[in-house]
């Protein structure tokens, strides 16, 4: 897909050099210690998660699978940037190959929108289950959950395909240094020759299409599940239900709003935030969902919770035993 040959009017440059977070040099290093430890954090998690579930026969209803595919989403998407950015803030080593920068630009937008669905899908699998608990099997039966998942893929291979090939063939023949800490397509774009508006316009409307339309039904479907369950006497339940849609619209605040403040803020211009915030606020997103997604929604699931420490303590017994 990215492979493909490039038809610059002239000849791209052999790599790109990227900042880091202009302004931030003095904290780099304690940016690469935090961005190590969530890091670690979200690739244990979620590779927790994917186990158990891979491994109890009991966890294959739909919530789970779809828990199962975001948890491998989360770990590709932050995989994509955080060891580069690590590597960026903890030694200098900021090149990237030509090639290399738009494979990353890809993956990293690509995993964005397909996460983006599956949290609307996994918000409509709640909606299901609370509020049309007796029709649950029959809607979200497998040939529906995997026509979601392809759909999602879809949509998003069809939104970042055209989107990478319009910024890989624009001319580069100036300065080759990334005011960014990643290949983010906008920062990438402002260094071509030519007038980047069209790729940045595309990437406007299609992020505006694309995550209005799918916050407009996550918002629905829990507005849907909050009135369902305040409709019932019992208070621990409502106020259970009520904890547990807080935490999952504070992860998808912490998710979406840095997101979209690297796609609008360029379009209302430089004085409305600084670069090093828009930066960080780019980089956050990328890490601090696929840290806390595991733990808000796999974790506090008492399915998995009681099943991870069972896991735990079969491996503890086992160890004590071969050391015994």
């Amino acid at each position: 897909m990215l492979g493909l040959p490039y038809n610059h009017t002239t000849e791209a440059p052999a790599t790109f050099i990227l900042v880091g977070i202009p302004g931030l040099q003095s904290s780099h290093l304690w940016l690469a210690v935090s961005l190590s430890i969530m890091y670690t954090t979200a690739l244990l998690a979620n590779t927790l998660i994917v186990t158990i579930i891979w491994m109890d026969s009991t966890l294959q209803e739909p919530m789970y699978c779809f828990l199962c595919v975001l948890a491998a989403v989360d770990m590709v998407m932050a995989s994509s940037v955080v060891p580069n950015m690590v590597s960026i803030f903890s030694s200098g080593d900021n090149t990237i190959s030509f090639n290399a920068c738009f494979t990353q630009m890809y993956l990293v937008h690509a995993a964005t929108a397909v996460e983006t669905g599956l949290l609307l899908a996994m918000a409509f699998d709640r909606y299901v289950a609370i509020c049309k608990p007796l029709h649950y099997k029959r809607i979200l039966t497998p040939r529906v959950m995997l026509g979601i998942s392809v759909t999602i893929t879809i949509r998003a291979t069809v939104f970042m395909t055209p989107l990478s090939w319009m910024v890989s063939h624009l001319p580069f023949c100036g300065s080759n240094m990334v005011l960014h800490s990643y290949c983010e397509h906008i920062a990438v774009a402002k260094l071509a020759c030519a007038d980047p508006r069209p790729s940045s316009l595309y990437s406007l409307i299609g992020t505006s299409i694309i995550v209005g339309s799918d916050v407009a039904f996550i918002a629905a479907s829990y507005i849907l599940i909050l009135q369902a369950v305040f409709s019932l006497s019992s208070k621990n339940a409502q106020l259970k239900a009520l904890g547990t849609c807080g935490s999952h619209v504070g992860v998808m605040a912490l998710y979406y709003l840095p997101g979209m403040a690297s796609i609008y803020v360029p379009w209302l211009g430089k004085d409305i935030m600084p670069v090093h915030i828009q930066v960080l606020l780019a980089d956050l997103y990328l890490i601090i969902p696929p840290t806390l997604n595991p733990i808000v929604y796999g974790l506090r699931t008492k399915q998995i919770r009681n099943r991870t420490w069972s896991l735990l303590m079969h491996c503890l017994f086992k160890h004590s035993n071969l050391g015994s």
